[in-house]
């Protein structure tokens, strides 16, 4: 079946957690060694379907130089495991901890640690997740090298909703103008078709076995188009491949 590239990228699981913020003037800390309410500068979110892996791009640090031996930590939320440290810089040694509760990355080399480029963590989200929920317990926090916390903060973690799947019709197969339109998405999810200039086709709900079908109210024009289903479930949302259909005689478009 030949199918068009998204409207929305979503083969490539990736979001930006952007860290901002002023760092602590002179590095106080609570007692206990925690950093104080206002030391509290990072943040992130990122949004990840169930049973998938998303990338969480720590980035935009400023504040007063750390040198080697301080370190970016990643504590994974709660139901969520740390996978990967993927950034490629000799400047920083990269790990995860064996029980994938937390991942860091340690400045080695880097001439400026933490000022300049992206610093990835990789969450696995477990396939039984619930589409909409936030995972609670995602921190960040970064320590110089005797392991103060100069600043921490937390990073939002929401379950996606993992692409629907346009089965029906087949493209390049000669359509009529009410054609069933089907597919499997998220049991329960809401599924939007639309054409190739956003118009609503039809509309239904995926069943407890995932698979939906509708069916448009109104005739489909003659000659080519496209359609494209958009699944939505507690907030979230995501889209399908497009599919190329031609209805009535008309010469499918080159």
């Amino acid at each position: 079946m030949n199918r068009s590239s998204r409207t929305a990228a979503a083969a490539v699981l990736t979001a930006a957690a952007i860290l901002a913020g002023a760092w602590p003037a002179g590095g106080a800390s609570a007692a206990g060694g925690a950093p104080a309410a206002r030391d509290r500068v990072l943040w992130g979110e990122v949004t990840i379907p169930p049973g998938r892996d998303g990338v969480v791009e720590a980035a935009g640090l400023t504040g007063p130089a750390l040198g080697a031996g301080s370190t970016l930590t990643l504590t994974a939320p709660a139901g969520a495991r740390a996978t990967g440290v993927p950034l490629d810089d000799p400047g920083y040694r990269g790990a995860v901890a064996a029980d994938g509760r937390s991942a860091v990355y340690t400045a080695v080399s880097a001439e400026r640690p933490w000022r300049a480029g992206t610093f990835p963590f990789v969450l696995a989200v477990p396939a039984d997740a619930v589409p909409g929920t936030r995972l609670d317990g995602c921190a960040l926090r970064l320590a110089d090298a005797a392991g103060t916390v100069r600043a921490a903060g937390g990073c939002q973690v929401t379950v996606g909703l993992e692409e629907p799947a346009l089965t029906r019709p087949e493209s390049g197969v000669p359509l009529g103008a009410r054609p069933v339109i089907a597919g499997t998405a998220h049991p329960g999810a809401r599924i939007t078709v639309s054409d190739k200039d956003g118009r609503e086709v039809c509309a239904g709900t995926a069943g407890a076995d995932g698979r939906w079908s509708c069916a448009p109210g109104s005739a489909l024009p003659d000659g080519p188009n496209r359609l494209q289903a958009t699944a939505a479930l507690n907030g979230v949302s995501a889209p399908s491949e497009q599919i190329q259909i031609t209805v009535g005689d008309a010469a499918p478009a080159r």
